[in-house]
């Protein structure tokens, strides 16, 4: 763990020194002459124009979603050492109703999965697993879905920038247009606007694509170790035991048909239900 977070450190200073390495290498190169007006990184900033603006709220976001995605992933967050080792001795002593209230009083992915698991247990093997994956299913989708907006920054900062490039070309040309090669400062700054917009866009579309493959095999493995602790739990599982038993607090909504409710002889009249869903009366029966 310690070592992931080193190396997510090591490359936040790496994406932090390109930035100001792409910054610098902009800048004019001091030469023997006359004194040449050396640009801030602020005044490259807003030599960028506009697009600076949503690449800045990428960039925010970048780094938002990356500690996110950090944290949603994290062994601690996803199965916890101590949720872990509570369940494993309470599947032990055979205390699937401690084990159901222990989950859904100390929710996380972990929990979540096997609650539904313990819930299920009387309806047989085959509906437990299915209900496991499918709540195994959504805590993926929990965890997929912010880094996913990762790929999404990747994609669009690149053309936020490609943007900046057009604007700042049809700039470049209307000034020549307008007073011809004679005035080459208005043009150099249409210029410059194009290069400062292209290489923002690229500076924050790379860490953001590389934090999403990062990420999103993170939580792959996050995944398959809520698999193997579950798998673990549930091995050799006496469902003959627990046949129709119901375990939590959950409402169950199926009920009798309510054309079969109603004692014999209680002068209820039986109904029959044809196949497009209408309700017709059974024929009274014909007295001797």
């Amino acid at each position: 763990m310690k070592k992931r977070i080193a190396y997510l450190g090591a490359l936040f200073l790496l994406g932090a020194g390109l930035l100001v390495s792409s910054v610098m290498a902009q800048a004019p190169s001091p030469s023997p002459g006359p004194a040449i007006h050396s640009k801030t990184l602020w005044e490259q900033i807003e030599q960028g124009g506009w697009v600076m603006v949503p690449i800045a709220l990428c960039s925010v976001a970048t780094l938002y979603l990356i500690g996110d995605g950090v944290l949603r992933t994290s062994r601690n967050r996803v199965t916890p050492p101590a949720h872990e080792e509570s369940l494993k001795a309470l599947f032990r002593q055979g205390d699937y109703v401690g084990a159901y209230n222990f989950c859904k009083e100390n929710p996380s992915p972990l929990t979540n999965v096997v609650r539904v698991g313990v819930g299920l247990l009387g309806e047989g093997k085959e509906l437990t697993e299915e209900g496991m994956l499918g709540e195994l299913a959504k805590e993926n989708s929990q965890m997929q879905t912010y880094i996913s907006y990762l790929s999404v920054i990747g994609v669009c900062t690149p053309m936020i920038g490609l943007l900046g490039t057009v604007t700042g070309m049809i700039k470049a040309f209307a000034k020549l247009g307008a007073s011809g090669i004679g005035d080459p400062s208005g043009l150099s700054a249409a210029i410059g606007e194009v290069l400062v917009a292209t290489a923002s866009g690229l500076i924050i579309a790379i860490p953001a694509f590389g934090a999403f493959y990062f990420l999103r095999n993170r939580a792959a493995s996050a995944v398959h170790r809520i698999q193997d602790i579950v798998n673990s739990l549930f091995r050799k599982m006496p469902y003959e035991s627990l046949a129709g038993v119901q375990i939590g607090d959950e409402e169950l909504y199926a009920a009798i048909p309510n054309w079969l409710v109603g004692a014999p002889g209680s002068g209820h009249t039986g109904r029959i239900l044809t196949e497009d869903a209408h309700e017709t009366a059974a024929p009274a029966e014909q007295p001797m």
